[in-house]
């Protein structure tokens, strides 16, 4: 049964934006461990793959915040919300911490689709109860 839908979009303009007026800083503050470092490896080989990925993950978090209902309140954090790509290449949401005990006590599943264009970045999450 369906929890909760979110969706985002997300003008990379803005993003690119805020990267140059404040650096990594902005990304940092968003991103997951893991995140941040497919962030710095795109960003360091292809800058505009690097802002579109933090884009798409920005959007993503948005949408995911928004599927299940508490918007970016705890236990719902930038950081403990990831946006993680399966061997498939398929994203998937991970989660920490708080968010991640609270997810699974609630006994739910999320699924998190993302895109790009050049100027745009979008997501779409369904969360939805288990069994």
């Amino acid at each position: 049964m369906i929890y909760g839908i979110g969706t985002d979009i997300c003008d990379i303009r803005r993003i690119r934006e805020t990267l140059a007026r404040r650096g990594t800083r902005f990304a940092e503050k968003v991103l997951g461990p893991h995140e941040i470092e497919v962030f710095r490896e795109r960003l360091a080989t292809v800058e505009a793959r690097g802002v579109a990925y933090l884009a798409t993950r920005f959007s993503a978090k948005e949408a995911f915040s928004k599927a299940i209902g508490l918007g970016l309140r705890m236990p719902m954090t930038w950081r403990a919300c990831e946006i993680v790509k399966a061997p498939s290449g398929k994203p998937e949401i991970r989660l920490h911490g708080e968010l991640a005990a609270w997810f699974e006590a609630k006994g739910l599943r999320a699924h998190v689709s993302v895109t790009d264009e050049t100027e745009y970045a979008a997501a779409f999450v369904v969360v939805e109860t288990r069994g």
